[in-house]
């Protein structure tokens, strides 16, 4: 997935097994970043880099969910665990990973496997695609995200703003 493309519909459990459609964030720009698995270091690095970030991109209106193949209980626990602000949602079979190229053959350790690949999106209020990572690091890159997004709100002008 690449910027200008429109990011694909989805509707998936948050940690309190409500349902976050995509729908419903049509108008606002969001964060959506794909990680392996919860209580992992890599992962528990970058969700808790975008949880401390959290309220710098609500000042803008924009939310950031965190997205695994765990349950929404294993979500709970993680979050409540390191305090996260951020929404996990649950991608079991992961469908929307896949449709995203953020699930399928990679390199771990030198071994070919099939896994999670770290994925990052900034989607705009129509749904398209406005910036996109693959592959990243967990440290820092949430600092790279918000700069990113702030960078957006500047070509919006001072409406965006």
């Amino acid at each position: 997935m690449q910027a200008g493309e429109t990011f694909p519909h989805f509707a998936l459990k948050d940690e309190n097994g409500e349902t976050v459609d995509s729908k419903d964030l049509r108008g606002i720009r969001y964060v959506i970043y794909f990680y392996s698995r919860d209580n992992t270091p890599g992962c528990s690095t970058e969700a808790g880099e975008f949880s401390a970030l959290y309220p710098k991109f609500m000042l803008r209106n924009v939310p950031v969910f965190g997205v695994s193949g765990d349950s929404a209980e294993s979500h709970r626990k993680f979050r409540e665990k390191l305090g996260l602000k951020i929404k996990l949602l649950s991608d079991p079979d992961h469908v929307l990973a896949k449709e995203v190229g953020a699930f399928g053959p990679k390199k771990m350790y030198g071994k070919d496997v099939v896994g999670g690949i770290r994925s990052t999106f900034i989607v705009g209020k129509d749904g398209t695609v406005e910036a996109a990572w693959t592959n990243v690091k967990a440290a820092g890159h949430a600092q790279k995200v918000l700069d990113s997004m702030m960078s957006l709100f500047r070509e919006d002008g001072p409406a965006g703003l």
